[in-house]
């Protein structure tokens, strides 16, 4: 019996290293980078109709809710090549924050695929699936798989590992924005003079040495980030400060976070965060190593 309607999680993701190799030719740049799925999650509600087309809505106002958003280009792209003939309505209530380096966006497109794939049964692998999501966005296939993920080229090369062990998560997101494509501009690649150790971190998860992992997190796009928002630099000196094996921004940012062994401190640093005042958004959470839905 075929289904009317499927409820998805889209989680978001956290960088524990990140590292640029070299810029390409095609204007991309290579990156070497562990990317660990987190327990803060988008709810997507999809729903077949019977009126053709896809219907859009959240309960975000600043987000687009037509072809330009990434969930919209995902139902298309699936109901395009498979003709499906009827509609659908999706219904996403937005919990992560937008352009945060967390791949909010194209968890909610991995979701979305995966969740027209359950739906109309089309009978798509998970490679099958990150082929499109790679069309749709150079996170898309990261976030189909999820999870504690070796990724290099544009992020496309995927190899899981881990799982990461086990810890509190405090992440939080400052009042300021900036796009992906803005930082990688910026990114002078001679300006780097100490490279992330990315292997060292997978060794680190795969001996299960917390500690170890949390004291080798870095992200080279730090240079560019903190010299134009000074703030992100602060919240990751506060977390230090705070009690944290290890912090560090996530992506291209602006969001910081770090890593507690011991949930007490992680609760007190919430808390004086808050106080601070430089978040926007902030969630107390863990690693997430199962995505299914």
């Amino acid at each position: 019996m075929s289904m009317n309607k499927i409820a998805l999680k889209a989680y978001g993701k956290v960088n524990l290293g990140l590292d640029v190799v070299r810029k390409r030719e095609d204007g991309y740049h290579d990156l070497n980078m562990v990317m660990q799925t987190v327990s803060v999650y988008d709810c997507l509600e999809i729903c077949k109709t019977a009126e053709p087309g896809i219907k859009l809505k959240t309960n975000h106002e600043d987000l687009d809710v037509n072809e330009d958003n990434l969930i919209y280009k995902a139902a298309k792209t699936l109901m395009d090549e498979f003709q499906i003939k009827e509609g659908v309505s999706i219904d996403l209530d937005k919990n992560l924050p937008i352009s945060a380096g967390m791949a909010g966006g194209s968890s909610d497109c991995a979701a979305t695929l995966k969740g027209i794939n359950s739906l109309f049964e089309l009978g798509l692998s998970d490679d099958a699936l990150r082929e499109r999501g790679m069309r749709l966005g150079a996170d898309v296939p990261y976030c189909i798989m999820g999870g504690t993920v070796s990724a290099k080229g544009i992020g496309d090369i995927l190899t899981p590992i881990g799982p990461s062990p086990q810890c509190h998560v405090l992440i939080v997101k400052p009042p300021v924005y900036m796009t992906t494509k803005s930082v990688y501009e910026s990114l002078d690649l001679e300006q780097i003079k100490k490279h992330p150790d990315i292997q060292g971190i997978i060794d680190a998860i795969n001996d299960q040495d917390l500690e170890r992992m949390a004291g080798k997190l870095e992200n080279v796009l730090e240079i560019v980030t903190f010299k134009r928002f000074p703030v992100v630099k602060q919240i990751k000196e506060h977390m230090k400060e705070l009690g944290a094996l290890g912090a560090i921004m996530s992506g291209s940012g602006p969001t910081v976070f770090g890593l507690f062994e011991n949930e007490t401190k992680a609760i007190e640093a919430y808390s004086k965060i808050i106080t601070i005042g430089t978040a926007k958004d902030i969630f107390l959470t863990k690693f997430q190593n199962n995505i299914d839905n």
